[in-house]
């Protein structure tokens, strides 16, 4: 039987422990489920990811309950073109999304014909294979999928339906100091920064929401299986584990 020095032992032990959790979530890495196919096919629905606190520095969003009164960013560096990025929604901060970072303070960003535009630089696309989705209920669909080559940036795959959303003509969009502009990968299917915030979008991302950036897969499963934890053993997709490229 456990004394009352053996009990205050164990207590102490649980609530460091639980510190220690909380202070590496809010300073080195905060875990992100990616809940849709938006990022695809950089990012599937049932990956995990740890999502890097210490690069772009620290905000209020950087910690639990928004607890620290700080007013835009601490420490770390600006975020660089082609980032993927988990940030809070600057509509409802009590979401949080992951998108790719397109269009840095001052640029001016516009969607013309499905190609992404920055300064007045195309962003070429390379068509390859098609890209094979896993839907919920496991079926399978191919989407078309190509290498985008940012000006400015890296090379990288997206998927891209013409017509499908209405998204492939933009004005025009310059980004005010202090704001991202952010891109789905799946352009076809992705609420992002092409919509404003007014309209029910993402809109400009103030730096002060920016959370962290993407650079871990630690875990990823098959999105018929989510609500099964019983059938992850079988439902792992190893290959997808590492870093996120």
């Amino acid at each position: 039987m456990q004394g009352k020095g053996g009990l205050w032992d164990t207590i102490r032990t649980v609530a460091v422990a639980g510190l220690v959790a909380l202070g590496a979530r809010s300073v080195v890495a905060q875990p992100f489920h990616v809940p849709s196919g938006s990022m695809e096919p950089t990012l599937e629905v049932g990956d995990f990811l740890f999502a890097s606190k210490f690069p772009y520095g620290y905000s209020r969003y950087s910690f639990p309950l928004d607890a620290l009164p700080i007013a835009g960013r601490v420490l770390g560096h600006a975020p660089e073109r082609g980032d993927i990025v988990v940030f809070r929604l600057p509509r409802d901060p009590a979401q949080t999304y992951v998108k790719r970072l397109v269009g840095l303070p001052g640029d001016l960003v516009q969607m013309r014909g499905g190609v992404l535009y920055v300064n007045g630089q195309p962003a070429a696309l390379e068509r390859v294979e098609d890209f094979v989705e896993t839907t919920a209920d496991g079926g399978r669909r191919t989407i078309p999928q190509f290498v985008e080559h940012l000006p400015g940036g890296p090379a990288h795959r997206v998927l891209h339906v013409a017509g499908r959303d209405g998204l492939d003509e933009t004005p025009p969009l310059r980004v005010p100091d202090g704001h991202y502009f952010m891109l789905g990968d799946n352009r076809s299917n992705s609420l992002d920064s092409r919509v404003a915030a007014t309209a029910g979008g993402v809109g400009f991302v103030p730096a002060e929401n920016l959370v962290g950036r993407a650079d871990l897969r630690h875990f990823s499963v098959d999105p018929s299986a989510l609500d099964e934890p019983t059938r992850w053993p079988a439902a792992l997709r190893l290959d997808r584990i590492g870093l996120i490229r």
